[in-house]
């Protein structure tokens, strides 16, 4: 697998200082996963470039699906009321399966009290800059990525959402959450929320976290592999009736398993080989150390001829769910018992 490319935050960080600085352009495209800064963002834009009461003469939106240049002409046309500037904001429309000469010129004459932003949500953004309207896009504005943020960062912004609910966190705890939850501020955020009410004591624990987060399968599919590596069948068969019971379907359950188990192999490799947590995040596109380390704490209990077979086996069911008839809850159930028996020999 290639190492995934680091994502470039150098426009993010731009657009945190013009908003600082009062200092925000005429264009702006936001795309990316973390639509929770995006959202945060876009707020402050408003705040900064609107005053209180007069959003309703100077803020301008429209929906991709109802497009039409000429209307976003007019309410780039509307001159401020009360105001040094206009926003207007466009929700997912593909620029470059448009009209890409109309656009062109309309960019290149857009007026200095505006600030337009096209927002990449339900659609990916994907520029093509051979294209006149990708120049034209770079001359007068910026394309925003809201990238998954890093570990440090996150932590630190979990500790003070909990803050503001008057609870405090551990940093390992702050981890176990992100990697119990996912990693995106858009999911944690309401997680953190429903942890913060139920917490009793100031301090959150892990078992306030386990008590009432709702976990991503890809962590519940991890106690799966950590049951069968303690040599609990009975905690690995319970974990897998349960995603049965909330009717996940088997093939995506396999799926989940297959790319745990194909990381367990690459992090058991890892161990044989001396290489660190680093080269396990370089290896699978991970931004947070936290899921390295547990991969790597994994791996340690199971041999590489385990790993090695539990792939390859993974792998031959996947095949057979797809190609035959057989019952998809039978053959995991059946693989589940076999990478148990196998770990116990």
């Amino acid at each position: 697998m290639p190492p995934k490319k680091k994502a470039d935050d150098a426009a993010y960080r731009q657009l945190r200082k013009d908003i600082s600085a009062g200092n925000l352009g005429n264009l702006y495209i936001f795309h990316g996963e973390e639509a929770y800064l995006r959202d945060f963002y876009l707020g402050e834009m408003k705040k900064k470039l609107l005053p209180p009461g007069m959003e309703a003469f100077n803020f301008h939106t429209m929906a991709g699906k109802e497009f039409d240049l000429r209307r976003l002409q007019d309410m780039v046309d509307s001159l401020p009321m009360m105001s040094q500037r206009t926003m207007v904001v466009v929700n997912d429309y593909d620029l470059y399966k448009g009209d890409k000469e109309g656009l062109v010129r309309f960019l290149g004459d857009l007026p200095d009290y505006v600030c337009l932003v096209f927002i990449y949500d339900l659609i990916a953004y994907k520029a093509d800059a051979r294209t006149k309207l990708a120049a034209a896009i770079k001359a007068k504005g910026q394309v925003v990525p809201f990238n998954r943020q890093g570990q440090d960062d996150l932590v630190d912004w979990i500790s003070r959402r909990f803050r503001a609910l008057d609870h405090d966190i551990g940093t390992e705890d702050a981890k176990y959450l992100m990697f119990l939850c996912g990693d995106l501020m858009n999911g944690l955020i309401s997680e953190i929320g429903k942890i913060g009410a139920y917490a009793k004591g100031h301090r959150v624990t892990r078992a306030d976290i386990d008590a009432v987060a709702t976990p991503q399968l890809d962590a519940v599919v991890f106690q799966m592999t950590d049951a069968i590596a303690a040599g609990d069948f009975d905690r690995a068969a319970l974990v897998l009736g349960d995603l049965l019971h909330m009717q996940e379907a088997p093939i995506k359950l396999l799926a989940v398993l297959g790319k745990q188990l194909r990381q367990l192999y690459s992090a058991r490799l890892a161990i044989e080989h001396r290489k660190n947590t680093a080269y396990l995040m370089e290896l699978w596109g991970m931004r947070n150390s936290y899921p390295a380390e547990k991969l790597l704490s994994a791996a340690r209990r199971f041999s590489l001829s385990w790993c090695r077979w539990a792939v390859i086996r993974c792998g031959e069911v996947d095949l057979a769910m797809k190609s035959t008839s057989a019952d998809g809850e039978g053959l995991l159930t059946s693989l589940l018992l076999e990478l148990a028996v196998k770990q116990s020999a």
